[in-house]
């Protein structure tokens, strides 16, 4: 099969033959059909990740057929399609699994991270960690989900009951998540990077009541926002767009350091937490949402051999929503320039 593996940090990916893998007892073997690109695979190739499988072969946003079941595999018959997340094995046994958190598991093993990925042909995943497709979604409306929609999720769902909500950063997850927000009658504020018109008018256009810079406030208090970009200068920047009582979300797995700041816009009893990766719950909630909504995901597409061009895309804020690589019929692909 072909696959972009990485080979070192910093390095760009490289296309190589590789043998297909086999299905261990509770493994499934899918045939890929597409790969979203998420800003976490960013944050590997750059090295702000330090303890990755190497070689390793990237995406957690997996959409595919399975082709062979492991021996011990029968949650799903041969045909099916599923998704793989980014959450790909956990220990059901530490204290976090067995209070029902096992997106803190100690022994996890993340998908694209110490389980090769998506950015190939044909991949392996724990049955158990597979999730069915809705019907109504095609392969590359559904990639985006997989990570941008489920990470997003549960970040939007931590804001609890706010009713005015910033998104910092609009990227693949919060152009999903302004969708759920929108159904359950909320506002959202979007804040890009200063100066993005193109950005701030993509929020406009898909609801937000108000778009700006990260730099601004906004015209009111915020009851919640959520952080989405890998940026520690947005921390104070929206504990001081948020009211009393209000929840900052930092929703990346990887940021940069946090700025120092003064007490007074923690004060009032604000609240500033993160998210950390996903529960299979997570997942079941968030795809039997999406169909309702319906979520419609704004997709730039990239045959698997321009894996490195979906990155750089990524990495230099020219996607106006989300990346995916498309693994079958590379020559229909047209690609995002």
């Amino acid at each position: 099969m072909r696959g972009m593996t990485l080979n070192r940090a910093g390095q760009p990916l490289e296309l190589k033959e590789l043998p297909i893998p086999e299905p261990q007892a509770n493994q499934v073997l899918l045939k890929i059909h597409v790969c979203g690109v998420c800003r976490t695979d960013l944050h590997i190739v750059d090295g702000e990740l330090t303890k990755p499988k190497l070689p390793l072969i990237l995406g957690h946003q997996i959409v595919g057929t399975i082709v062979k079941n492991g021996a011990r595999a029968t949650k799903y018959s041969v045909g099916t399609r599923v998704g793989v997340p980014w959450l790909g094995h956990t220990c059901n046994c530490c204290r976090y699994c067995l209070r029902g958190k096992e997106n803190l598991c100690d022994r996890a093993l993340f998908t694209g991270y110490d389980l090769n990925g998506g950015f190939a042909e044909y991949a392996v995943a724990d049955e158990s960690f597979c999730f069915p497709i809705p019907k109504d979604f095609s392969d590359l409306q559904a990639a985006p989900l997989l990570c941008a929609g489920l990470i997003g999720y549960r970040s939007y769902r931590l804001t609890e009951d706010a009713e005015r909500i910033g998104f910092y950063g609009f990227g693949a997850a919060a152009h999903i998540l302004i969708q759920v927000a929108k159904y359950q009658g909320k506002q959202v504020y979007a804040f890009t990077r200063s100066g993005d018109t193109q950005g701030q008018e993509f929020a406009r256009h898909l609801g937000a009541v108000w778009a700006g810079g990260s730099d601004e406030l906004p015209p009111e208090e915020l009851d919640a926002a959520i952080i989405f970009a890998p940026i520690g200068n947005l921390v104070p920047a929206a504990l001081k767009a948020v009211a009393k009582g209000g929840i900052v979300v930092c929703a990346g797995i990887h940021m940069s350091n946090i700025p120092s700041f003064p007490y007074q816009i923690l004060w009032g009893e604000r609240v500033l937490r993160s998210v950390a990766n996903l529960t299979r719950q997570d997942g079941d909630e968030f795809l039997a949402l999406a169909p309702q909504i319906p979520i419609k995901t704004e997709v730039n597409a990239f045959p698997l051999s321009q894996a490195n061009n979906a990155l750089n895309a990524l990495r230099t804020g020219k996607i106006n929503g989300a990346a995916v690589l498309v693994v079958e019929q590379e020559q229909n692909c047209s690609h995002f320039k």
